[in-house]
């Protein structure tokens, strides 16, 4: 063969094998940006976002079916939600504020009666107790009101001499001005009101049962004696407690009672009630000796002047100490998983951002942020978790992390 034969040959040759190579390529381009496509399907957990597997399958926690997790291109930085959805999610925001913080201890506590302010109501009489208006324990008990129904020679014995008194000094002479004032002084020493007295006088009519009032309010935590029962004077018949202020107990260890002082302020939750910290005001520290331990009881005073919260209620007092301002947050809105911790901010109406942050000081109740937010800022404080889990089913914002 000549020559130029051979290099006809060669050139249609090459040619034929670069068109082929071609053809390879554009028919197995497709097929490979397929298996590109399918290799980057994510599918994760909608409740452990940090369980993921290239396919479908069941999450190894929580046993949840994983969905499939749209991909970095597809997302935003941002999840618009209706104002309905936000209704039903439950989804509130508050402004981010700088509050005090510092180390804290948390106590478990309970709510006792006042001692101070425990009276017992007495008989101011002998007779038999004909009536209890009260008969439970627990009842309010109010200054004035009907507690007793009593029958009392005594009494009637009092209430007639009152009546010839003033019988006396109306139609024989005004020096008996003296007998009715101490028959009167009598009848109210011995448990009448001034109003019983004259409504006596008003209607000149003896009565064998009187109707004690009571003379203090509180609430009745023990009732000494039942109807039918003949009492004599100064027995006691009722104990009652003026809980308009409570006492707050606590135990804790010496080492624990160096950070608190009389006169100090504490946190008083009461759990299922409470929905803020109240503030109770250290009274008494007290050492002793329980279960051949030693123990200190912390004693704090809270104002209840609502009567809201009952003797024997369950309570956490917190004990703050090394206080110091901090841009801070409630727990609620802070959401970790993996090591990081991230909350949620309203950019915009309905839009709200997954935003990461840095964690110092905690609490019962708050979270200091040493980093991710700043003051002014509103972030999600409810529903945070409905928009932690909706964001991961639509892939938004997975890989995002926006600091100030």
């Amino acid at each position: 063969m000549k020559s130029k034969d051979i290099l006809r040959f060669v050139s249609h040759r090459s040619g034929l094998l670069l068109f082929l190579f071609l053809m390879m390529a554009c028919t197995g381009s497709p097929r490979h940006e397929h298996d590109q496509a399918e290799a980057t399907e994510v599918y994760t957990c909608p409740m452990h976002p940090e369980v993921t597997q290239p396919g479908p399958g069941k999450c190894p926690v929580c046993g949840m079916d994983l969905v499939k997790k749209a991909s970095p291109t597809a997302a935003n930085h941002g999840l618009m939600l209706t104002d309905s959805q936000i209704r039903l999610a439950n989804i509130t925001t508050r402004k981010v504020a700088q509050r005090k913080m510092g180390n804290s201890l948390l106590l478990n506590a309970r709510l006792a009666a006042n001692q101070e302010t425990s009276e017992v109501v007495s008989s101011r009489t002998a007779g038999r107790i004909d009536r209890l208006y009260i008969k439970e324990t627990g009842q309010p008990l109010r200054t004035g009101a009907a507690f007793l129904e009593l029958y009392s020679e005594n009494l009637l014995t009092l209430q007639k001499e009152y009546l010839l008194a003033l019988d006396q000094a109306a139609a024989v002479d005004q020096r008996y001005e003296a007998f009715v004032a101490s028959s009167r002084k009598k009848l109210i020493r011995f448990g009448l009101t001034e109003a019983q007295v004259d409504e006596l006088k008003r209607t000149r009519a003896t009565q064998e049962r009187i109707t004690f009032l009571a003379p203090v309010g509180g609430l009745v935590t023990e009732i000494l004696v039942a109807e039918g029962q003949y009492v004599e004077e100064g027995t006691p018949l009722y104990r009652v407690e003026d809980i308009r202020r409570l006492w707050v107990e606590a135990e804790l260890y010496p080492a624990e009672a160096n950070a608190i002082r009389t006169g100090e302020k504490v946190e008083v939750n009461i759990p299922g009630i409470t929905r803020e910290p109240l503030s109770a005001s250290v009274s008494f520290i007290s050492p002793e000796y329980r279960d051949n331990a030693q123990v200190v009881i912390l004693r704090a005073t809270l104002d209840n002047p609502a009567l809201a919260y009952r003797p024997g209620m369950p309570a956490e007092v917190v004990v703050r100490h090394s206080v110091r301002p901090a841009i801070s947050v409630p727990a609620d809105a802070v959401i970790r998983s993996s090591g990081n911790a991230h909350v949620f901010v309203l950019t915009d109406k309905n839009t709200f951002e997954r935003r990461m942050v840095r964690v110092g000081l905690e609490d019962a109740s708050y979270l200091e942020i040493l980093s991710g937010l700043q003051e002014g800022d509103e972030v999600v404080v409810t529903g945070a978790y409905l928009l932690h889990s909706e964001m991961i089913l639509k892939g938004i914002g997975s890989q995002t992390s926006h600091q100030h």
